[in-house]
């Protein structure tokens, strides 16, 4: 997968940014990459959308900044020679898509027939935006076209926001989402970054889905496995599920038949997305032990941190 469409997947939001003084653009895209939020697709809906490409571009390096509601060839160039990494159209412009395909940039056009599908899958692209995603049937529509077509992601836009945003990026056929309410216009205006970065950072968590799965206590081995469990099904009424390593007292206590990682045991987070779960952990200072990953076919299930956290060594599970 392209390095800049795996980084939309990886963060899980491609916020749309219409930005009416270009004086903000800077200011907003730095309080987005304070919350987590690293990618920007900024509109050509006013004059100030090329001049707020360019300036993000040339002082944000750390974000991903391109060019959204690009309707014609000419405002595709210009924005690429204003440093857009990336062009986003809300239909599909065959005269677009050849340009960028021919000079390598990454285009996601708007597609949300079988036909502007087929058209897409024919010039290779894997890709495509779905706008505005409520008014064509959202979520069901996509499912429904997910069938015939596979090998095609999607990236919903119109209708998402933070009560939906869970169910969105849950769904396999989604490969991020976008939305503006992480960045609206107005909050830009008003020079509210705090809200932004506040706003952002509350996206993330939706899309990451962090929560508690089991804590795993260590002991001496399987007998005492047995009576520690056992212990806590006769003081709670928990039932006790033995499985091949460890003795299961309740789905929140795992108890381990020996020691294994951890100078007290383990704590288990799950996660919607294991591979977001790694990226968003490595980008906050944690490191990951590869070592430890354990997959189910391609697709990784499990993998530990490489330090513990309060002597419990932590592990992230993919939903």
């Amino acid at each position: 997968m392209n390095d800049i469409l795996k980084r939309m997947n990886t963060t899980g939001i491609v916020p749309v940014v219409v930005i009416e003084d270009s004086k903000n653009a800077v200011a907003a895209a730095k309080a987005m990459f304070a919350g987590g939020v690293d990618i920007m697709e900024i509109t050509l809906r006013t004059p100030a959308g090329l001049d707020s490409i360019k300036k993000v571009a040339a002082e944000c390096p750390e974000t991903l900044v391109g060019a959204g509601t690009v309707l014609t060839l000419d405002q595709c160039k210009k924005s690429v020679e204003n440093g857009a990494k990336f062009i986003v159209s809300p239909g599909y412009n065959a005269s677009i898509v050849d340009w960028c395909i021919e000079n390598d940039i990454v285009v996601i056009p708007g597609c949300v027939t079988p036909t502007e599908i087929t058209v897409g899958i024919e010039r290779g692209l894997k890709i495509l935006k779905f706008f505005p995603a409520n008014v064509y049937g959202g979520l069901s529509a996509m499912k429904a076209l997910a069938g015939p077509f596979g090998d095609i992601k999607f990236i919903p836009t119109g209708g998402v926001n933070a009560q939906n945003l869970g169910e969105f990026i849950a769904a396999p056929f989604i490969h991020a989402v976008g939305g503006s309410w992480i960045c609206a216009k107005g909050d830009i205006s008003n020079g509210s970054f705090d809200k932004i970065t506040a706003l952002c950072a509350e996206a993330r968590q939706i899309i990451l889905g962090f929560e508690f799965a089991h804590i795993g206590i260590n002991t001496a081995d399987n007998d005492d496995a047995a009576a520690v469990s056992a212990q806590y099904g006769k003081a709670f009424g928990f039932p006790v599920k033995e499985g091949g390593s460890s003795i299961f007292a309740s789905p929140g206590i795992e108890v381990v038949k020996g020691s294994y990682l951890g100078k007290n045991g383990h704590v288990a987070i799950r996660t919607n997305d294991i591979s977001r779960g790694i990226d968003y952990l490595e980008k906050n200072g944690f490191a990951i032990d590869m070592e430890t990953a354990k997959y189910k076919g391609d697709t990784m299930i499990a993998v530990y941190l490489t330090n513990e956290i309060g002597d419990f060594a932590v592990h992230l599970l993919q939903k």
